[in-house]
Order: structure tokens, then sequence, then C-alpha cells
């Protein structure tokens, strides 16, 4: 029965088609787990919605960052950007069901038996994996409570840019979310920073990727991670794995097997 890791598919329903008849993935016995953003920019969100949440329990989905902004669309919390391409989720006859189902999935999913974590961005480098399962958690009871649309009115902005773990309220979820969904850089004291998108090489001297700053509480772990498209896979770090591969920008859409970690990969057409 093996397990194959997915980088992001962003609404790239044909490749990831393509990319399971190239592993010969066999419903029946094999397990998918996907790195998040399910959805947008890509062609078909709504195809790919309906085919993950049919997978039933062979799959494991965290949420990312643009899984949620659909979410909070939805929700009447945040409108849709130019370069959005939700609506035919947002218009279609099952939407209710289908985001219901995405509310429904974790920020974080743990593999017992080969020692994996998987999110969307990766893991706040002062976070140990029983902080960042419990951190998880109070987000999901949240999503999945009364009190989802006040968390998607609140969710969005760049503060606090620091892990303290005497935050509350919607300050403290806030940061999680962006740690587990938007992360990339770091300021070398361990502060988030969202605003810079451009590549490692042109970064400031200050910005270093997260899972450079030391120490690392969970340097240990092995974290597969997606959301980061610009680093095409590549990390030359132990025990991570980054699967964003840049799908929907026309690059390629990996699969790792968990069990040897060989990836495959289908390129967009």
């Amino acid at each position: 029965m093996p397990t194959y890791a997915i980088g992001d598919i962003q609404g790239c329903y044909d490749p990831l088609q393509r990319l399971l008849e190239k592993i010969q993935f066999d419903p029946a016995n094999d397990v998918l787990w996907f790195t998040g953003d399910l959805v947008n920019r890509g062609p078909a969100s709504l195809e790919v919605l309906r085919f993950v949440s049919g997978l039933g329990d062979k799959h494991q989905t965290v949420l990312g960052n643009h899984d949620l902004h659909l979410l909070a669309v939805a929700s009447g919390a945040r409108k849709l950007h130019d370069s959005d391409t939700l609506d035919d989720i947002l218009s279609a006859h099952d939407r209710d069901e289908l985001l219901n189902w995405l509310q429904h999935c974790p920020l974080l999913v743990e593999h017992d038996k080969m020692s994996y974590v998987m999110t969307h961005a990766g893991l706040a480098p002062s976070w140990t994996l029983p902080k960042a399962k419990q951190l998880a958690h109070e987000v999901e009871a949240v999503l999945r409570s009364g009190n989802a649309d006040e968390l998607f009115r609140n969710m969005y902005g760049n503060q606090p840019d620091h892990w303290d773990d005497n935050l509350k309220g919607t300050d403290r979820l806030r940061c999680i979310i962006n740690y587990f969904t938007r992360m990339r850089f770091c300021h070398r004291d361990g502060r988030l920073e969202l605003s810079y998108k451009g590549t490692i090489a042109d970064r400031h001297p200050d910005l270093v990727p997260w899972f450079e700053i030391e120490p690392r509480a969970n340097k240990d772990i092995k974290i597969i991670f997606g959301h980061w498209a610009a680093l095409n896979g590549e990390v030359d770090v132990p025990n991570l794995y980054a699967l964003d591969t840049g799908c929907v920008w026309g690059n390629k859409l990996t699969a790792m097997r968990l069990e040897d970690r060989e990836r495959l990969s289908v390129a967009v057409s």
C-alpha cells in the first residue's frame, strides 16, 4: 500500500490525472497525500475538489492559503481577486458539500509508521512537533465551529510576525495560520517576512528561508511541504521534502513515494 505525496495542484486537474496514471495509482490499495492549495489560478478547481473529496479514506489533504481564501470568499468575508478562478466552485450545485469537506481538512497530518509530517508551508522554526500539532488543532477546532466566519473576517494580515505562547484570540489564530500556510522567509531572529515574494538569490541579507533558521526545533522531523514553487522541489536540507514544482505556472506536477522517496513528475502541456 504505497503512499504518494503530491505538490500543489491549484486547479490543474488534467496534469493530476496524468500524474496518477504515471504512478499507476490504485485507489483500492494506494494512499495520496496532498500538500494543500488544491484550488485557484488553474482552470479546473471544481473538478479537483470533487476528485480529491471523493477519495474517502484513501487520501490526506492539508489546507493551503488558497484553500482558506476560497472558504473566506464563500463565507462573504473576502472578495474574489481578478486572478482567482473559483467561480465554478461558488456556483456549483454541490458547493456546500465541497466547502464543508474542505473546511474539515487539517493543517497538519502525520504518518505514524513512517514518521513524516505534512503541512502546506512548513513548521515555525521554534515549534516542536507536539507544539505544532496542538496549534493546528486550535485552528481546526475554530474552522469546524460556529465561529469560522469570524475567523475568516480576521484571518488576513502580517501581524503578529513572531510566535509567542501568550498570543490570544484572533491574533493567535492568524499567526498560526500564517506559519502553516504562508511562510517562506523569516528574519534571522525568527520573525516572519510575508511581504517579500522574490527569489532566494535576490533576498535581503537579513532574510533566510524558514528551514535555515538556527536553532530550529523541528530539524529532526521529516517534513513534507508545498507552497514555494520557486524552490522547484529542490531543498538540500536533511529531512525536508519540497513538492511544489510550479504546476499552475506551466512547469510540472510532482509526486513523491513516501516509502523510498522516489519522485515522479509530469510536465504541464
